[in-house]
């Protein structure tokens, strides 16, 4: 009986030590997203926030408003410029056709060149009243900061009576729809590791398994040993020639099926085991 079940002991531990072997596996996971960071396009006092803190908001909500008083008048201003372009334009046409169809003894041909040389000008005039007024329309939209996804607001630090600088970023929205996980697998895993193979993955704080497969396998990381010192001499760091750790490799994963309840946070903790193997049918690039 003792050596029956030393026998099986053996068996089950080989059999268990192959799989943990065999099986690319990594604890070194982390769930990903993508962050859009939002900035006005033009200042002035923020008068309106509309969005909470981690707040899940639509693509094309209204978050944060800039007060619009002097973008409404600089439309109004560029309306009326048009209107005055217009008809300085329209007049100095008229000026030119008339010039233009009278004979050489009532005009001079270099009196008609000055009229329709300024009946151009005109045009040009109004054509820039014109541009100057589709410009004022398009910052009065832009005190409406609007979510360009679906997602999160996050981290949400402005507060009403702020002033919102151009360019400069008032509130990020984590993107709902681009999760990932960038697993990072050493190199000995790398040969069993395929485009398109499943995976399951488990977070640190939930029992429930996410599904997936792998998207994509990094093509580079960074080599510490090619930086060049002030002089421009590489820097070699010293190795034990007894010892030499396994670089990790991004593998980045996506993510197909998430368990009712389980909340994905970018930041995340997450194990990621590929399940098994697929036929080398990768594209050499």
């Amino acid at each position: 009986m003792t050596l029956v079940v030393v026998a099986v002991a053996v068996g089950l531990s080989w059999a268990m030590w192959r799989e943990y072997m065999g099986t690319p596996w990594t604890r070194d996971g982390v769930v990903r997203s993508y962050v859009v960071t939002m900035a006005p396009q033009v200042a002035g006092q923020i008068v309106g926030v509309a969005a909470r803190d981690n707040q899940f908001v639509h693509k094309g909500d209204v978050l944060v408003t800039v007060d619009p008083t002097n973008y409404r008048i600089a439309v109004e201003l560029a309306e009326a410029a048009v209107k005055q372009a217009e008809v300085n334009a329209q007049n100095a046409n008229v000026q030119s056709d008339r010039r233009a169809r009278l004979s050489a003894e009532a005009v001079s041909k270099e009196e008609q060149q000055t009229f329709a040389t300024r009946a151009l000008a005109n045009q040009a005039q109004y054509q820039q009243a014109v541009a100057n007024r589709q410009q004022a329309k398009i910052n009065l939209e832009r005190t409406q900061i609007r979510s360009p996804v679906d997602g999160w607001v996050t981290n949400l630090l402005v507060q009403l009576g702020d002033y919102a600088n151009t360019g400069v970023n008032v509130l990020s929205v984590v993107d709902a729809n681009s999760f990932w996980v960038d697993a990072y697998f050493e190199e000995p895993q790398l040969s069993r590791i395929r485009e398109g193979a499943p995976v399951r993955m488990k977070l640190m704080g939930y029992d429930e398994l996410l599904l997936g497969e792998v998207e994509s396998v990094a093509r580079g990381i960074n080599v510490a040993n090619a930086r060049p010192d002030q002089l421009g001499l590489a820097i070699v760091n010293p190795i034990f020639t007894w010892v030499r750790l396994a670089q990790r490799v991004p593998v980045r994963v996506r993510i197909s099926h998430v368990p009712a309840g389980v909340r994905l946070v970018a930041g995340l903790t997450v194990t990621v085991q590929v399940e098994e193997a697929m036929p080398d049918r990768d594209r050499r690039r």
